[in-house]
């Protein structure tokens, strides 16, 4: 992990923040800070490392140093993958605001096991909540919903529906179209559905060091049916922006999604840029 390449302005922008609803910050990768109008904080899948060069190269700002963050109630992780679970980003969270780690097994399994935090940070064990599909978590003003999604490169994914007074947000980590995303429209009314997307692109293999074709993550037509089956107000997509050989061009989604039903708007944001609800 390096120094921020922005000092501590957003770390303070959310600690500072009084929004009348639920404002959310990107913080590039699939990371989110969600405050609502309480002022409950949430981040998601904090991420500030730089990847495993030359097979993962972060192509993003790191927009700030974890040891700036004091305001926080969770920090939650939608699964397993360094980009999504990681120490040297999240632990400081932890111990300097008591947050507790939401997560499921796999990803606790990283935190605990491979990167044992408890030994390495000040973190306590106590701080470790895990949570499974089904599983509904009250955290300040937040009700969060766990839900299923479809990620098949994690071991254990799972998404957060996350329920405010003011409106709701789902965040779907790395998941692809799934089969249980219209039962979630039918269950809630989406305002901003969070959706990685991406290319496919040349990467190393991660044993051979040759280059191999991947897909991580959503192409254009397969955010534009998650975000239909979905029925989303705004679709926010995620993730085009990190890993070297794998952007993406978010642009493009306005022809793909708008002659589809939902999502009614398409909001296209820079790491650092902020949404309000």
């Amino acid at each position: 992990m390096t120094d921020s390449d922005w000092g501590d302005w957003l770390p303070r922008a959310v600690a500072d923040a009084d929004p009348d609803t639920v404002a959310l910050w990107y913080l590039g990768c699939n990371g989110f800070a969600i405050k609502g109008s309480e002022g409950t904080v949430l981040w998601i899948d904090p991420y500030v490392g730089t990847g495993d060069p030359p097979r993962t190269v972060r192509m993003i700002p790191v927009p700030f140093d974890p040891a700036d963050v004091d305001v926080a109630d969770a920090v939650l992780a939608t699964h397993e993958h360094t980009d999504h679970v990681h120490g040297p980003s999240q632990a400081p969270i932890l111990a300097n605001t008591d947050a507790d780690f939401v997560a499921p097994d796999d990803s606790l399994a990283v935190a605990r096991e491979e990167e044992r935090w408890t030994d390495e940070y000040a973190v306590d064990d106590e701080a470790f909540l895990e949570i499974t599909e089904g599983d509904e978590v009250a955290i300040g003003e937040f009700t969060v919903h766990v839900v299923e999604t479809h990620d098949p490169d994690a071991t254990h994914p799972v998404g957060y529906v996350i329920e405010h007074p003011s409106g709701t947000v789902f965040h779907a980590g790395d998941s692809k179209p799934s089969a249980s995303f219209s039962g979630l429209a039918e269950r809630f009314d989406i305002d901003i559905g969070i959706l990685a997307f991406g290319s496919v692109g040349m990467i190393p293999d991660k044993e051979t060091g040759e280059p191999v074709e991947t897909k991580w993550y959503s192409d254009e037509n397969e955010i534009a049916a998650a975000a239909a089956n979905l029925a989303l107000d705004r679709l926010v997509p995620t993730h085009w922006d990190m890993w070297k050989g794998l952007t993406a061009d978010p642009t493009a989604l306005h022809e793909h999604v708008r002659s589809r039903s939902h999502p009614n708007q398409l909001d296209v944001v820079e790491i650092g840029d902020r949404l309000d609800l």
